[in-house]
């Protein structure tokens, strides 16, 4: 016995044992059988069991304190052979701790009469060794991470060794790397008296689709879940597994079975539990049907989710009488759960998440649950179904309902009073809905809710009384609402365990001078922003010792902070309190704190220090006025994380000091709106994860320095209205090709634009106003494929989210349409060219027509000259144009009628002459937008002459004037007339006698008349 208590002490010098689990491991007790995690047999004495697991899992506390305390609790270290004198060992359980990347020691397949051996989750790596083999006693091995596969690092290339393991009962690998181990399933076969088999994320890279027979005869749990075959067809030897009672094969990705028929599941008469999200195989109507004809009857679990099940499909699906878990979630419903399914009286988890149910309503889709008495459900998920309706009263009748999940839908209405009848109730989440009136005073009802989530609705009036009776709740989720009225010790006088408490963007008042206003000791993550906590700072919070995540902006506090405060809350890493009034200095930053917002406050003084070993990643002290250096932040030691780091808009002044090496990580880097002078250091080329540097509105001066080349990550760049001088580097073009914006404005930049800036095909906002360049602009600029439309700006190109914690988006401010403006979420969706006000001369280059979704064109005040080209009307989405003040000329093109978005216009003083183009934007603009031109027309007072012929001027030149054509038509007629008469008579004789006779005739006629009318005269 002394020699096993001596092997016991040395196993525990090897480990590291920070939450003191090994206490009572001693040479003062002698007794090693009563030290913890020792069990000795009761006749011999000899030690039989190590048992020391951690039983620390993510997912079973929320993190705070007791998950750092629960973390000690894991052993770390080496561990000893000195376990090779404990001759009588039979069972080692050293799993879920964390011995940091070590390999599983070899001695262990020395320890011939193990029969227990679980090291798994406990952070190992490196190769399993194959002496492991030698343990043929063994029943149960675990090796892999059935919790927490992503964390294991170990791998097998040969599996061989396995198979003198005759007796293994209970084999878990998940999480272990077997790509290299092709003949798993040969060795597998050899352990005929294998139970279970537990290969989950293992990435097999063969499933041996083409194996048909098997020496499985005992298996009864065969978890393969979560390996992306190369193959996609589901092979037949795992239905030929006739004592299966679990199968689980969730995400292998299987598309289709090597044979076809309905009765696939015709062998698997024991199977009870079938797990097969992911697998597209599923999405066949003949397939269910056969499930439902061979096992359905047996099913206690079915899982199909993510398998493109329509309700077509499911229509198949029958005689799941026996059935208490469904999982039908991801996947393509559209219609209610049939009657035909089976006996849905009796199932108790039922999960329906992310579907599209948005032609039903939620008490619709639930009525055949309603119909129950009683219901047998405990857990309920309709989350993201985009589903409508109201919550039914007949919830309230679901008596042994545990978790109600339905948020991210469109549920309207009010939260019902029967909703505090399930008083079995665990977790209700009801976020992301329609959700109005007040919340009911049953809530607190629910003794057993835990979790409440009520976020993202349009909940209004005050908080129920009844929340303080919620003595389970740990966390609570009211955020985004309309809730008003003032939060009293009341409403949380029993709420002890409450880690979590979310209330932003809500209009509720906190008494803020009951120092334990919110009782719980275990508080880690409070948000109250948009509440009315001040003017008084709230002092209360320091008792809060626990706390991680802090946010109180925007909540009314004018008065000091406590020197004391940061001090106090050590465990703190989110701490926002950004637009308040808060007042005071900032002497350092605590070093466990990871983001800190004091932006837009009344912080004075000095830039604080950073300690040695600072953990913070984002820091905003911008919109304060602190004063001074640079040098007392930059120079300290303790930047090496820092990621973003915003000092803009307050009274910093001197020069930027050389310090940026200690900043390898910085990606946002803001100074803009101070009193920073002299040049730009050197040392900010070694920024190499830099993507945004804003040094806007300073009197910094110089020439660009070469270094900045080195930033070749950059996206955007602004350092307008500063004093820089020189040309604009070449190298912008050749190193700095992942520019997005370019922003130098109001510097006094001079000479001609390099071509090689048309290499930045990235660009969407370019802004070179108010500078001395000259010379032609390039018509090289629509190579700009983002401008020009061959491109898109990536989503979430401005936006930095490097962890949970810490959200960061880019703005930038910009003059179009004649003013600035600030561009914040849509920053990604500007499109502006900016050269005006500068010495640009020659044309306007037809080429920048190309570039099709630019939005504001500004090249005014320049001496540009010649037309404004014909194709400007292919710049459909253009909304600002300005030209004025250059030397243009010619008619407006006509084809600018075709710009429907365009709502600034300027062409003011050019040499622009004729009619302005018919468009209702172009006369809806004002007369100064035209004027110093030769313009005519709408909306110009100014008409454009029209030549309009007089007609009494026409009638009296027709009198007085010689009419040419009607002389010539006369006489021409005259003598054809003559002709047709005379030449008949000259040619022909008889023609001429008869001619001349019947004048003879006419003469006597004519003659005849006129006597007799002189005879009737006279008579008269």
């Amino acid at each position: 016995m002394d020699e096993e208590r001596q092997a016991l002490l040395e196993f525990k010098h090897g480990l590291i044992d920070e939450g003191d689990q090994l206490a009572s491991w001693v040479e003062e007790n002698s007794n090693c059988c009563s030290w913890t995690g020792i069990v000795c047999d009761n006749f011999t004495g000899h030690v039989e069991k190590i048992n020391l697991p951690g039983n620390c899992h993510t997912n079973d506390i929320i993190p705070g304190k007791d998950y750092e305390e629960c973390l000690k609790r894991r052993l770390k270290g080496d561990l000893s052979p000195s376990l090779l004198h404990l001759k009588q060992l039979k069972h080692i359980d050293l799993s879920s701790n964390d011995f940091g990347g070590i390999h599983v020691p070899r001695f262990m397949g020395s320890l011939g009469k193990l029969r227990y051996l679980n090291l798994s989750s406990s952070n190992f790596g490196g190769s399993i060794p194959p002496q492991l083999g030698n343990l043929s006693e063994l029943r149960i091995l675990c090796l892999g991470s059935f919790l927490d596969k992503d964390l294991e690092s170990t791998s097998i290339m040969n599996m061989k060794w396995l198979s003198g393991l005759g007796f293994l009962h209970h084999l878990d690998m998940s999480g272990i790397n077997l790509s290299k181990a092709v003949d798993w399933l040969q060795v597998i076969n050899t352990l005929p008296s294998l139970v279970e088999l537990h290969l989950s994320g293992c990435k097999l890279s063969n499933m041996h689709p083409h194996v048909r027979s098997h020496n499985l005869t005992s298996l009864s749990l065969l978890d393969l879940s979560f390996n992306f075959y190369h193959e996609s067809i589901m092979p037949q030897w795992i239905f030929n597994i006739a004592s299966l009672v679990t199968l689980d094969i969730s995400w292998c990705h299987f598309l289709d079975l090597d044979h076809s028929g309905i009765d696939i599941f015709h062998n698997l008469t024991s199977l009870e539990f079938l797990h097969i999200s992911g697998n597209n195989f599923m999405n066949s109507s003949l397939v269910l049907k056969g499930l439902s004809k061979s096992v359905g009857s047996n099913l206690i679990s079915l899982d199909i989710s993510s398998c493109s099940v329509s309700s077509s499909d499911l229509d198949a699906l029958h005689n799941l009488t026996s059935l208490l878990s469904l999982d039908l979630s991801k996947n393509q419903l559209t219609r209610t759960i049939p009657k035909s399914l089976g006996n849905l009286c009796n199932l108790r988890h039922l999960h329906l998440a992310e579907n599209n149910f948005s032609n039903i309503s939620l008490e619709s889709l639930l009525e055949i649950f309603f119909e129950c008495h009683p219901s047998s459900m405990e857990s309920l998920s309709v989350e993201s179904t985009k589903i409508s309706g109201q919550l039914p009263h007949a919830l309230g009748e679901m008596i042994y309902l545990e978790i109600l999940q339905l948020g991210n839908n469109r549920i309207a209405g009010m939260i019902p009073y029967s909703i505090g009848r399930p008083s079995f109730l665990r977790v209700l989440d009801l976020d992301e809905n329609l959700i109005f009136g007040q919340i009911p005073n049953s809530i607190g009802e629910l003794s057993s809710l835990e979790w409440l989530d009520l976020s993202d609705n349009r909940l209004n009036g005050s908080l129920p009384n009844s929340l303080g009776q919620l003595s389970r709740l740990i966390g609570l989720d009211i955020s985004n609402n309309f809730l008003n009225g003032v939060v009293a010790e009341s409403h949380f006088a029993t709420l002890a365990r409450l880690h979590y408490l979310d209330g932003f963007n809500n209009n509720l008042t906190l008494r803020s001078h009951q120092e334990n206003l919110i009782p719980s000791p275990r508080l880690v993550f409070l948000s109250l922003s948009n509440w009315n906590l001040g003017p008084h700072f709230p002092i209360w919070l320091q008792k809060h010792k626990n706390l991680e995540y802090l946010e109180i902006s925007n909540t009314g506090i004018s008065s000091p902070m406590p020197e004391t405060f940061l001090r106090s809350l050590t465990g703190l890493r989110y701490l926002d309190m950004s637009q308040n009034h808060i007042q005071g200095m900032l002497l350092s930053i605590p070093s466990a704190i990871k983001v800190l917002d004091l932006s837009y406050n009344d912080f004075g003084g000095q830039l604080p220090k950073l300690l040695s070993d600072s953990s913070i990643s984002n820091l905003d002290l911008s919109y304060n006025s602190f004063k001074g250096s640079l040098g007392r932040l930059l120079c300290s030691s303790g930047g090496e994380v820092l990621k973003v780091l915003n000092l803009a808009n307050n009274l910093l002044s001197g020069l930027i000091p050389e310090c940026w090496v200690k900043f390898p990580n910085l990606s946002f880097l803001y100074l803009a709106n101070n009193n920073l002078s002299g040049r730009i250091p050197t040392t900010l080329g070694f920024l190499s994860s830099l993507r945004s540097l804003n040094m806007c509105d300073n009197k910094l001066s110089g020439r660009l320095h070469v270094s900045i080349q080195s930033l070749t990550k950059l996206r955007i760049l602004q350092l307008a209205r500063n004093e820089l001088v020189g040309n604009i580097p070449a190298w912008f073009g050749r190193e700095l090709l992942s520019l997005s914006i370019l922003n130098l404005r109001s510097n006094n930049f001079d000479g001609h634009l390099n071509h090689q800036l048309c290499n930045l095909t990235k660009i969407q906002i370019l802004d070179l106003a108010d500078n001395n360049l000259s010379g032609n602009i390039p018509r090289c600029l629509n190579n700009f494929n983002v401008l020009n439309g061959k491109e898109n700006t990536p989503k979430g190109l401005f936006e930095f989210s490097p962890d949970e914690d810490m959200h960061t988006s880019d703005s930038a401010s910009f003059v179009t349409k004649g003013q600035e403006y600030t561009y914040g979420n849509i920053l990604g969706l500007v499109m502006i060219l900016d050269l005006s006000s500068n010495e640009f001369s020659g044309s306007i280059p037809s080429e920048l027509m190309a570039l099709q979704a630019l939005q504001s064109l500004n090249l005014s005040r320049n001496q540009l000259m010649g037309k404004i080209p014909e194709n400007i009307g292919d710049l459909k989405l253009l909304e600002s144009f300005d030209v004025s003040m250059n030397h243009l000329s010619g008619e407006l093109p006509t084809s600018l009628s075709s710009l429907s978005f365009l709502s600034s216009f300027n062409v003011s003083f050019n040499n622009l002459t004729g009619r302005i183009p018919t468009n209702t934007q172009l006369q809806g603009f004002n007369e100064s937008s035209f004027m110093g031109n030769k313009l005519c027309g709408e909306p110009l007072t100014k008409s454009c002459a029209v030549v309009t012929p007089d007609r009494d001027q026409e009638e009296e030149d027709a009198s007085n004037g010689a009419d040419w054509g009607l002389i010539i038509s006369i006489v021409s007629g005259f003598i054809v007339g003559f002709w047709v008469v005379l030449l008949p008579l000259i040619v022909s004789t008889s023609w001429r006698i008869a001619y001349f006779s019947f004048l003879r005739k006419m003469w006597y006629i004519v003659c005849d008349a006129i006597r007799k009318y002189s005879c009737k005269v006279l008579h008269k």
